[in-house]
């Protein structure tokens, strides 16, 4: 190559870089719809794209605010029944505190080891017997807190069809 050919390329070529690490950026060429003989076909094309996007968005938009309002239902829900069995469980606290108190109370009185044997078979049948009960209201609470979701989410399910 000679010099003039080679200053010409260089001319042309540096008008096309304006990175600053020589990467060619070129412009992109302005094409009218209206002059390239096509309009009607690229806009129809180009309408329906964007109808059917505004549909899916709807869609979607529909069934995150449905997903949202049964997430918010079924927290409210969760949250009373932790609510409810939290409170009973303290209820059981309290009432075996107070039990255990009286049996202690009861204790101070005895005055032989068979009257001992005797209060603590009679509480410890007691105990047993409130124990087993509490546990069937804790199990009952619980299953009433997941069947009340169950039931939300399977009638929220019907209400969509």
């Amino acid at each position: 190559m000679n010099e003039t050919t080679t200053a010409a390329t260089k001319a042309k070529t540096a008008k096309h870089v304006t990175d600053l690490f020589g990467v060619p950026n070129y412009e992109m060429p302005k094409f009218d719809l209206l002059k390239a003989g096509m309009p009607e076909a690229f806009r129809e094309i180009a309408e329906k794209g964007v109808a059917q996007a505004k549909d899916n968005y709807e869609k979607i938009q529909a069934a995150a605010e449905e997903a949202t309002d049964l997430l918010k239902g079924t927290y409210t829900t969760a949250a009373k029944g932790v609510t409810d069995y939290n409170l009973k469980v303290i209820e059981i606290a309290r009432t075996n505190t107070i039990t255990a108190f009286d049996y202690a109370h009861e204790l101070l009185g005895v005055k032989s080891p068979s009257e001992f044997f005797e209060l603590s078979t009679a509480h410890a049948r007691k105990q047993f017997e409130a124990m087993t009960a509490q546990t069937k209201e804790l199990t009952e609470l619980a299953q009433k807190v997941t069947n009340e979701n169950a039931v939300r989410d399977w009638r929220h399910g019907e209400t969509k069809e």
